[in-house]
């Protein structure tokens, strides 16, 4: 192994040793969504945080074409997004690239209204949506201000993690992706007025073995223009 070789070996390692995770794509509502916004589905837009935040996506999207979108206080923040007349199969989603990246995990919060979906699944597909996996089969939103229960309503100034806050690993497929699609499914059908919103979307992954080693190489190569 000649000198050049051995430096990029020992950068790559200590590249590889420090590597932890870092966001790939965030949504923290910075915008309300326009008064009156009505239909299947809706899309709010880019994350505003992230590595990857160009070209990513949040939408909606629901049977009932009477759906209102909408942005009522946050999980400690100003806006979250919030729609009614939810069925089986109706959802969140956003869309992502992971490329170069691995280890990918996703965080959000998440809360309803008394008639509102408390039932969802989180299922992910990496060629478009023809094909869907499920990452989580079942998971229950806690109803927001729920008595007895220690929770209080979603504000704008008070994050609450405890009850309010899901994590899920995506695991290898979700790993060096051009196109991650993760959807927030409701598993039941509530009444026209019940509502579900989401806040505070965060994807992390950590950088894939091949990204690294491209690191350690670019750093080489730095070292000897010096």
């Amino acid at each position: 192994m000649t000198k050049h070789f051995l430096v990029a070996a020992v950068m790559t390692s200590a590249i590889a040793a420090g590597a932890s995770a870092s966001l790939v794509v965030g949504w923290t509502i910075p915008t309300a969504v326009p008064a009156a916004t009505t239909g299947v589905s809706y899309n709010y837009g880019a994350a505003d945080l992230g590595s990857a935040a160009s070209g990513s996506m949040l939408s909606g999207s629901h049977a009932a074409a009477a759906t209102t979108w909408s942005s009522p206080a946050g999980n400690g923040s100003q806006f979250s997004l919030s729609s009614n007349n939810w069925a089986i199969g109706d959802f969140y989603q956003i869309s992502f690239s992971t490329i170069g990246a691995e280890a990918v995990d996703v965080t959000w919060d998440q809360t309803r209204s008394s008639t509102g979906p408390g039932s969802f699944s989180v299922l992910m597909s990496i060629n478009g949506g023809a094909n869907w996996t499920t990452v989580l089969a079942s998971y229950t939103v806690i109803q927001a201000g729920l008595a007895g229960n220690n929770t209080t309503s979603w504000n704008t100034v008070t994050n609450q993690p405890l009850f309010f806050t899901t994590s899920v690993a995506l695991g290898e497929t979700a790993s060096n992706q051009a196109s991650v699609l993760v959807r927030f499914s409701s598993l039941v059908t509530t009444s026209a007025a019940g509502t579900n919103r989401v806040d505070n979307i965060m994807v992390n992954a950590v950088p894939a073995p091949g990204a690294i080693a491209l690191l350690g190489l670019a750093g080489l190569v730095a070292r000897r223009r010096r």
